[in-house]
């Protein structure tokens, strides 16, 4: 620490890591594809209005294939993924503009593979080559004015590459959900996923299979793993014709297998291939989710999660065999059956990365896209502690605190830092401990933040996933209390200065907290949900029934939905509040945000309303994120008066 260094208040420190640093460092990773020439991959840049950008890496080389305005992204399921694939050096992909899937030769034009959309949306996910006919598997979402979306299975002709019309046939449909539509290595299978209301996909999933006969349509349709009670993640075969997915029959989504064999003779025995107290999936939010891959031939390497950190490892007779790395988080694991894995990882020191890794001796890493160093030196960087503490009837709940830093800060003796508590979306997902801009963002100023996984969260287990069942707006409230008042109890931070912010289900359980509890002395809410009943009103399809487990059936459990509403509730707060919302968001609309500005305005809190033109469900463009948190700290150091 150098002698000249000013003392200044926490929360008021000088930061070299300003709020358009953040915004240019959330260049976002999305679609991973890997085809035996190249790897591909999509790239949210905030600098360019958040449009997603595909990169090829080929022979060494990285190359730009989408010029703007072409924008490789969809809004299947509303949240969309798996809007890419890599064939060769030939790109598939969906464009947000028209819903339209396009093939992009290597120095091309996209040439479109689906007819133009008239009337009522249309959108495509999960693409597979199907090489036997020329064609792509697909998922498809039909929208149809005021009834919901229908999806489907589909194939989507590859003839318009040679001048043909487009040409989209329906292979199998009849489900609420479709998703992962996989083909078996010789060409004559085809399995994808199945879920209905008011199942989740991390709820009970449907496992199906079928042939396809000399006219390319499906055949033998059966169901052959899951329930309305056991979800299935990751279906795939391998290169020998098993089928592997990961199931959480055993509390925990755990690697397992149909044998080949078994599959052909209309058999659906389930062995398992890793049994451990772990996590070997996800929650299925968005088409394309990837966490094991057959490195060679016999041998697969997965991603697996335990007590929050992730972890990549052979499996090998049954044994999980860790890879050492330096990631403590692991996504988008893929292969391309040559020995090389690659996925996205991060880590507290650095922001997310596309690694290649060597399976072998050598075990060589090699970063492919252009990641920057981190905004900011390593000792300005605060890496998240692992936190488990106490919380209401006997629960513990978990979470990662990350203590202000700021190699140039000095701080008055006895001094203790304003706490931020952060509640991650969902509200089935979870926070990890990689490098965030956003979090160094309040801590290098002299925040401290605790980002918490309450019950409910994933990678601790079915039973702590489930722990939210019909309690949304207890668990995950009782859960953040209990954070900040573990990190107040402990004399780390200030328990008069204590604020609770998140997005979307997390600015649910901000409001929330707000109004049930008076643990906290501001707060803040991103596209927050404020009216339960309006929720599962106006949402979309994917959601539209989420509710039913969270809060209870509508309108059967009415009560609960008025009971658990902020927006109900908005007269019990006392402390102020600032809401961020996108007029675009489809998801949480911005009558949600309208609707408790007005209530606190009726009562007198103090509160800011600051909106988006062109935004939806999360903030895309970099002038907007930047504005964001500037807007927030400057409410924050007015709320807790930290004055230098």
């Amino acid at each position: 620490m150098s002698d000249t260094n000013a003392i200044s208040a926490y929360g008021n420190w000088n930061s070299p890591l300003s709020a358009l640093d953040v915004a240019q460092a959330s260049v976002r990773i999305g679609d991973v594809s890997v085809s035996e020439s190249s790897v591909f991959w999509g790239e949210r840049r905030p600098s360019e209005g958040g449009r997603t950008a595909i990169v090829e890496w080929h022979k060494g080389a990285r190359i730009e294939r989408l010029a703007a305005p072409w924008n490789a992204r969809n809004r299947v399921h509303e949240y969309g993924g798996g809007a890419i694939l890599g064939q060769g050096r030939t790109l598939f992909f969906s464009d947000f503009s028209d819903g339209r899937v396009y093939a992009q030769e290597v120095d091309k034009a996209p040439i479109a593979l689906t007819p133009p959309i008239e009337g009522p949306r249309v959108g495509y996910a999960d693409f597979r080559f199907d090489a036997k006919r020329d064609r792509l598997i697909a998922i498809e979402e039909v929208h149809q004015g005021d009834g919901e979306p229908e999806a489907r299975v589909v194939a989507i002709s590859l003839a318009p590459m040679r001048g043909a019309s487009p040409e989209v046939r329906v292979l199998f449909s009849g489900e609420d959900f479709l998703s992962t539509p996989r083909i078996s290595p010789d060409g004559e299978r085809l399995l994808w996923l199945s879920w209905s209301h008011p199942n989740m996909p991390w709820d009970g999933t449907l496992l199906w299979t079928a042939e396809f006969d000399e006219t390319g349509s499906l055949r033998g349709t059966r169901h052959i793993a899951g329930s309305d009670t056991e979800s299935i993640f990751q279906p795939d075969f391998d290169s020998a014709g098993n089928l592997v997915f990961a199931t959480d029959r055993s509390d925990w989504w755990n690697l397992c297998r149909i044998k080949a064999q078994v599959l052909s003779a209309g058999g659906h025995d389930v062995e398992p291939l890793a049994e451990a107290s772990a996590e070997f999936g996800m929650p299925q939010w968005v088409f394309g989710m990837s966490t094991w891959a057959e490195v060679r031939p016999g041998h697969l390497a997965s991603a697996y999660t335990r007590d929050g950190v992730w972890r990549l490892a052979r499996i090998e007779d049954g044994l999980v065999k860790d890879i050492a790395l330096p990631y403590s988080t692991i996504s988008s694991v893929h292969t391309n059956g040559a020995g090389e894995l690659f996925f996205v990882g991060g880590c507290p020191e650095r922001p997310g990365e596309l690694v290649a890794l060597s399976v072998d001796a050598s075990a060589e890493l090699r970063v492919l896209n252009e990641t920057k160093a981190a905004p900011i030196a390593p000792d300005f960087v605060s890496s998240g502690e692992a936190i488990s503490f106490p919380s209401a009837n006997g629960r513990r709940a978990h979470a990662f605190f990350y203590a202000p830093r700021n190699a140039d800060a000095e701080t008055l003796e006895g001094e203790l830092p304003p706490l931020i508590v952060k509640s991650h979306g969902g509200p089935t997902g979870a926070c990890g401990n990689s490098f965030d801009a956003g979090i160094q963002f309040w801590t290098t100023r002299g925040f401290a933040v605790v980002d918490v996984n309450y019950g409910g969260s994933t990678g601790y287990g079915r039973a702590y996933r489930e722990s939210l069942k019909g309690q949304w707006g207890l668990v995950d409230v009782e859960d953040c209390v209990a954070a900040a008042d573990y990190l107040t109890e402990t004399g780390r931070v200030d328990g008069k200065k204590r604020a609770i912010r998140g997005g979307s289900a997390g600015g649910y359980t901000t409001l929330a907290a707000l109004a049930f509890t008076d643990a906290f002395q501001a707060g803040a809410s991103h596209f927050g949900v404020a009216d339960l009943e309006a929720l599962v009103r106006d949402t979309h399809k994917f959601e539209s029934r989420y509710l039913d487990g969270l809060v209870g059936p509508y309108p059967e459990r009415k009560d609960l939905y008025l009971e658990r509403a902020p927006l109900h509730a908005a007269h019990e707060i006392r402390c102020p509040v600032i809401f961020f919302q996108g007029l675009e968001d489809k998801i949480v609309p911005p009558n949600q945000a309208e609707l408790m500005v007005a209530a606190l305005n009726d009562n007198d809190v103090p509160n800011q309303h600051v909106t988006f033109e062109g935004e939806g469900h999360g903030f895309r463009r970099a002038e907007n994120i930047a504005t964001a948190l500037e807007t927030e700290l400057a409410f924050y150091q007015e709320v807790f008066d930290l004055s230098a």
